[in-house]
């Protein structure tokens, strides 16, 4: 009952009061929504600006993307040198989570999903349509999935950055670290400083090895085109004598069915004529035999030579194609998911419908300790050179152990460390991740990775790439000789539940 009464006891008292008093409390009350904003202002975290670090700015090696942040950071190989607010997915188109390289790049894009937007200074990370791009920004998450960036910045950037550029998409705020292990790659400075000149070397040999299995395989065609006019040739004799020896046989039947005299003389006048037309023709047969030897002979020579020379062209340009990539940086992939590990590097091919072609020659189990617990997903990227040999740093953007505890788990290989390390170069990269490979990662990707415990709307919506080739296990030809398959499977052993598509696994080869 006094609760009840409570409000009109205090219009009472009001009054009594008066006006004095009724403006005191309502400057105090002022005060304390003042105060309150004030402290709301103060807890709010300012909004990203655009920002350009205050020295000279070297080549991008990573931009980092906080999806909490909406802020976007290049980094070179000493720092950070770029930054910028962004605007990722809305809800449920939300931008993916995970690792990624740009792939494409295109000025002035146009998107095929949403009515020819405009996408300015696009640097596309998957073919399933998530990018960078310039466009509007709100203040906050509004995208279809992609990363928006402020226009004029996106323009400035678009030329500093180079196909490969690894893009890390974060849900929190994550940079990179400086950090060192035994298991991250230390080359050779030996091999480095070899390594131009050994695929030139190898590239002057591939090249002559194809001149000369051209020149064996006409000669081998011309061979087998005159062998095959000598067949004929001997296949006609042949009839030839046949029939000549059924003829002289019916002349011997005649003969001894022969009454008269008259019927027999004609009849061995006749048998003497049959009888030299078949040893002429048995004469022709047995000449051309002979003839017909040594060119049989010389042909199979040609065709055994043109195959030698096939395999040798075969094998040096297999060569080749190891020696020059190993001019190129490389990126690892180790999956907790497949327990498998994964090597691609930049051919610097293009594609006829866009983007440049990756060589995914390496496929091989990988050993991890205690596979059934968490391992975190970690990006350890080589920066640049240094005394030991690479300058590392390491972006954690989903948690399991910490970067060190996640490598001590991983055995890699040692015939695969012994293909790579030697000729390690900055910018080369290992990734260790909980996740399997998304089926976006394909031949004209680097590694697509995406963190399933995060909102994935802005990828789920879109069409998969289709048609994926996957390297079978014969030699690559030119070195893009591809299978396609629709249907891809989801890997086994990983005990998290997983939506989604996985990557199809390739039969070992190295490149």
């Amino acid at each position: 009952m006094a609760n009840r009464f409570a409000p009109a006891q205090s219009t009472v008292a009001m009054r009594r009061w008066g006006s004095p008093a009724i403006v005191t409390l309502a400057a105090m009350a002022a005060l304390t929504v003042l105060t309150a904003d004030a402290a709301a202002r103060q807890a709010r975290p300012a909004p990203p600006i655009e920002a350009t670090a205050l020295r000279d700015a070297g080549e991008p090696i990573m931009a980092i993307v906080s999806i909490k942040s909406q802020q976007v950071t290049f980094y070179d190989a000493d720092g950070w040198i770029l930054r910028a607010p962004v605007s990722t997915g809305m809800r449920e188109r939300e931008t993916p989570a995970g690792v990624f390289a740009v792939i494409e790049k295109d000025k002035d894009h146009h998107s095929t999903l949403y009515d020819d937007a405009w996408m300015p200074n696009m640097q596309r990370i998957t073919w399933n349509g998530i990018a960078l791009h310039g466009g509007p920004l709100p203040g906050y998450a509004a995208s279809h999935g992609c990363v928006r960036m402020p226009y004029g910045f996106a323009e400035k950037l678009f030329e500093k950055t180079r196909i490969g550029m690894r893009v890390i998409i974060s849900p929190n705020d994550a940079v990179p670290v400086e950090f060192s292990h035994p298991a991250l790659f230390v080359p050779n400075a030996e091999a480095v400083a070899a390594a131009p000149a050994r695929a030139e070397r190898l590239a002057r040999e591939a090249e002559e090895a194809a001149k000369t299995a051209g020149e064996a395989k006409k000669a081998a065609a011309a061979a087998a085109r005159e062998t095959a006019s000598l067949t004929a040739s001997l296949r006609k004799l042949e009839w030839l004598k046949t029939r000549a020896d059924a003829d002289l046989a019916f002349v011997d039947k005649t003969l001894a069915a022969a009454k008269t005299d008259q019927a027999k003389a004609r009849t061995e006048e006749q048998k003497q004529k049959t009888a030299l037309r078949a040893a002429e023709a048995g004469t022709q047969l047995d000449t051309a035999k002979a003839d017909a030897k040594s060119k049989l002979a010389a042909a199979a020579a040609a065709r055994d030579s043109a195959k030698a020379a096939q395999t040798k062209k075969a094998d040096s340009a297999k060569a080749a194609r190891e020696a020059k990539l190993a001019l190129e940086p490389v990126s690892v992939y180790i999956s907790r998911a497949t327990q498998k590990l994964y090597v691609r590097r930049n051919t610097h091919k293009l594609w006829p419908d866009g983007g440049e072609v990756f060589d995914a020659s390496i496929e091989v189990p990988v050993t991890i300790r205690n596979p059934e617990r968490p391992i975190g997903t970690h990006v350890f990227t080589a920066m640049a050179r240094n005394d030991a040999g690479l300058r590392w740093t390491v972006v954690t953007i989903d948690k399991g152990d910490d970067a060190k505890d996640a490598l001590d788990r991983i055995t890699i290989p040692k015939d695969v460390l012994d293909r790579i390390a030697p000729t390690a170069l900055p910018r080369s990269s290992i990734i260790i991740s909980d996740e399997p490979l998304s089926r976006e990662t394909n031949y004209r990707t680097e590694f697509v990775a995406v963190l399933n415990n995060q909102p994935r709307g802005g990828f789920l919506m879109r069409r998969p790439t289709v048609d994926v080739p996957v390297a079978n296990g014969n030699d690559w030809g030119n070195g893009f000789s591809f299978f396609f398959q629709r249907n891809w499977s989801s890997q086994p052993g990983y005990a998290r539940p997983r939506a989604g598509r996985y990557y199809q696994p390739m039969q070992q080869r190295w490149w």
